[in-house]
């Protein structure tokens, strides 16, 4: 056995079964192997960003990493962006990255890098693995890594993956984080104090039975819930427990939140401003308002939840549910507030929306919080292109359910191959590609940064419409059936039609 077929056997056993590959020369022994094992499911991708991106939306869903194949350094560097999203948004995954053979090195070959340090700075954990031997005990370190919401990045050389030698290894069990029971204690005391107060919530804690705790602890205390203005993935919707999002600009996050004095996080952080702003402060709280971490990104917030609960007496009866919203369908001219209210009245229970609609879709989470449960995913790290390929992701995880990928025009541009994956796999996605024509929030931010009216050039920046960008046509030539709306009426058509048909289908939704 090579060392390349003990990697992927390793990976199996461990439970990696999903693999999003761009692969190269230097990785064919990876794709030989794949012949070889039964029960690892390969999907090609035709950009590494997708890859990465695919790899987040699947830790998103199906809470166990998959694996990326990616091409020597270059392929990493196209990979960095949607790896820097998933770190931010503790998304597990374990990158395989071909090298060159460790003797051919020496003579600076052409897509010859320094792999380590390009990969070090968005990774948890770094590996070179020296001989055939150390491949399958690498690569089970590998998955124990990702397995505790870290980014592992294994460097597979190409003599150590056709070498013989290979050995399969086993699975290794990581031990979740300890409860700081003095961080929970004070959290409580907090919580009771009788002062207004906050709890925010991100990670894990956002879906299921710490979602449901976390409601009880609200309802019992007094505290408001709730969450930043990006999330990795909220469940919510009818019968399900709501929280506030705090706003994305400084000024109206400051003012949502300048009366608390307490604020409790759990598996996020204190609120901080997306960007700096001349004049404006980068915490989003009252400088008298004290924060207290009950624990970080990464941790365990269930046990966290449950020994809060525990130490208020928190109960079932506490906690408060969201409503149904009855939302009339709209009619007439497309603009943010028709757009979510169409979504809320259409989006199909257990769906996972997909959001990187940027500009136009300020106002859809707020008025999709009556709509029918579903799971809502966001880009942690702002790096853009996180859509498409997080939709991809998600969709292979959750076959049965349906994906709804809201995106804006520049946003899809990065990673639109994502649209021949989804049609090659033939999976349950329906975007919607908002066009503007524009890179709309740079306007926005042109202005909040106070760098005064864009002048002609400028403007020229921030423009889209020169040529016009066709995504009719972009998504039938990778394969998928798509269509363009221009009111609400045919809007709430295509999607009532799209959204019963198996596989990808993209609306381009013209403003």
């Amino acid at each position: 056995m090579n060392g390349a077929e003990s990697l992927v056997r390793t990976l199996v056993a461990a439970g990696v079964d999903t693999c999003f590959a761009n692969p190269g020369t230097s990785e064919m022994h990876f794709v030989s192997a794949l012949d070889k094992v039964d029960g690892m499911r390969s999907i090609l991708v035709l950009y590494e960003g997708v890859a990465t991106g695919a790899a987040d939306g699947y830790w998103r869903m199906a809470d166990r990493p998959a694996s990326t194949l990616l091409h020597l350094g270059p392929g990493l560097a196209n990979g960095l962006s949607n790896i820097h999203n998933a770190r931010k948004a503790a998304s597990g995954m374990v990158n395989i990255i071909g090298e060159h053979a460790s003797w051919h090195l020496a003579y600076d070959a052409p897509l010859a890098s320094d792999i380590e340090g390009l990969a070090r700075p968005l990774s948890d954990w770094v590996k070179t693995s020296p001989r055939s031997s150390t491949i399958g005990a690498d690569a089970a370190q590998a998955v124990a890594e990702a397995r505790l919401s870290r980014i592992a990045s294994l460097i597979l050389p190409g003599d150590t993956a056709w070498e013989e030698g290979g050995i399969i290894a086993s699975p290794i069990t990581p031990s979740a984080p300890p409860v700081d029971i003095t961080a929970v204690e004070a959290a409580a005391r907090a919580l009771m104090n009788g002062d207004q107060a906050m709890l925010i919530i991100g990670g894990k804690a956002t879906r299921g039975k710490a979602l449901e705790l976390a409601g009880r602890i609200c309802g019992k205390t007094g505290a408001t819930l709730a969450t930043q203005f990006f999330t990795a993935r909220v469940e919510r919707g009818a019968g399900r427990v709501s929280a506030f999002r705090i706003p994305y600009f400084v000024d109206p996050a400051l003012a949502a939140l300048k009366g608390f004095k307490h604020i409790v996080t759990v598996e996020t952080r204190e609120p901080v401003a997306f960007f700096a702003y001349p004049d404006k402060p980068s915490l989003l709280k009252s400088p008298d308002a004290e924060v207290y971490q009950a624990c970080g990104p990464r941790s365990d917030g269930l046990a966290v939840l449950e020994a809060l609960a525990e130490a208020l007496g928190a109960r079932p009866s506490h906690a408060r549910y969201q409503e149904r919203t009855d939302t009339p369908l709209p009619s007439g001219a497309l603009n943010q507030q028709t757009i979510a209210q169409i979504l809320s009245a259409l989006i199909p229970e257990n769906a996972i929306v997909v959001d990187e609609s940027v500009t136009t879709g300020r106002e859809s989470f707020a008025l999709t919080a009556g709509a029918a449960p579903h799971d809502w995913l966001q880009n942690m790290g702002g790096s853009i292109g996180f859509g498409l390929p997080v939709a991809t992701g998600a969709a292979v995880a959750c076959p049965d359910r349906r994906v709804i990928s809201l995106s804006g025009d520049g946003c899809a541009m990065y990673t639109l191959q994502s649209l021949w994956t989804q049609a090659r796999e033939g999976l349950n996605v329906t975007t919607l590609v908002f066009s503007n024509r524009a890179y709309q929030i740079l306007r926005v931010e042109f202005a909040g940064v106070g760098a005064g009216a864009p002048g002609k050039k400028a403007a020229e920046m921030m423009s889209l419409d020169n040529p016009p960008l066709d995504f009719v046509a972009l998504a039938k030539g990778m394969g998928v059936p798509a269509s363009r709306v221009t009111t609400c009426e045919e809007l709430v058509a295509a999607m009532r039609r799209d959204l019963r048909e198996p596989g990808p289908r993209l609306i381009e939704v013209m403003l």
